[in-house]
């Protein structure tokens, strides 16, 4: 007889992470709250240098994140794809800093150096009554951008769980500070019962998850598989989609976050042609600040035809 799976909870409880097996952990929170109290520009720096010692010294990410820029932008030079691809590293080290003000600083101290822009457009989306989806993006300011959204929007967030469960349950607990609910990646049924209390909630799509449930769509001009749920969701409950992003400042410390007009039209009936508009937008998105997404990810892991060469092989001609 076989035995049902249940689905795990999460333990967001410190008391039951007090053996020595969860110590190293509780050593790099420990880091990561100290460091939060570090003047912006210091982190910025030492951010900095955390990418460049990654760029360095882990050559199987450095890798994808350059098959990706290949792909993505055929337009740049050799050597400008090179230094896109270092400076990606160096703002996603940023990014990991920024996880610290998210996690363990108060939004409120950053709100003279964040900028708003187009709040009106998810404003205006709201006055549907059916709630509104966030188009979100895995962008380096991921955590600090959603923290610093909801001094100014009341909000929900979907994540995907962190696979070690202390450090789930720090996120987790930070999030909820910030948020009005948490929900899990795959909690359908959450998400639909509080958009039908016309909730706002981030959500992000711009990742492969496999060949279930997808159609390929382009991407900076390269078919990547694209969840077809947005559609889903859309159509289930008549929300609006509002496309939205964040992005760090060069030069000073500043982040920008901008709302976009919800996507007209959407879901249109046609799978492809709604994945094709998601893709467009976050693309357009990336490009105002190339360097800020996580180009990291495999992407383009899962292939219209299943024959081609694996993408990120290195044997693959470019």
């Amino acid at each position: 007889m076989k035995r049902k799976h249940r689905k795990k909870e999460r333990d967001l409880n410190y008391s039951h992470y007090l053996h020595p097996r969860w110590w190293p952990t509780w050593l790099g929170i420990g880091v990561m709250w100290l460091m939060a109290r570090l003047p912006l520009k210091f982190q910025w720096k030492i951010g900095k240098l955390i990418g460049e010692l990654a760029w360095r010294l882990i050559p199987e990410r450095r890798h994808i994140a350059e098959v990706n820029i290949r792909a993505c932008f055929p337009e740049l030079s050799e050597q400008e794809q090179r230094e896109l691809v270092r400076k990606a590293f160096h703002s996603n080290g940023i990014g990991m800093m920024e996880l610290g003000l998210a996690w363990f600083r108060d939004p409120k101290d950053f709100a003279d150096i964040t900028q708003i822009h187009g709040l009106e457009y998810l404003n205006d989306a709201l006055k549907n009554g059916n709630g509104v989806l966030l188009l979100g993006g895995h962008y380096s300011t991921l955590d600090l951008g959603g923290s610093l959204v909801t001094e100014v929007i009341e909000a929900d967030v979907m994540q995907r769980d962190h696979n070690n469960p202390l450090m789930n349950a720090v996120m987790t607990r930070a999030r909820e500070r910030r948020y009005g609910v948490v929900l899990s990646s795959k909690d359908l049924r959450g998400l639909l019962r509080r958009l039908r209390q016309n909730r706002t909630i981030w959500y992000a799509t711009d990742q492969d998850y496999g060949r279930k449930g997808l159609v390929f769509a382009p991407f900076f001009g390269v078919p990547a598989g694209t969840i077809t749920a947005t559609s889903r969701i859309a159509e289930r409950s008549g929300c609006a989609i509002v496309p939205f992003s964040h992005f760090r400042r060069e030069g000073s410390p500043g982040y920008d976050i901008y709302f976009h007009p919800a996507l007209e039209n959407f879901p249109s009936g046609d799978d492809l042609a709604d994945a094709t508009l998601i893709n467009q937008t976050i693309e357009r998105e990336v490009r105002r600040q190339p360097d800020q997404y996580l180009w990291m990810h495999r992407r383009f892991k899962t292939r219209p035809d299943r024959s081609e060469p694996a993408f990120y092989s290195k044997k693959r001609k470019r």
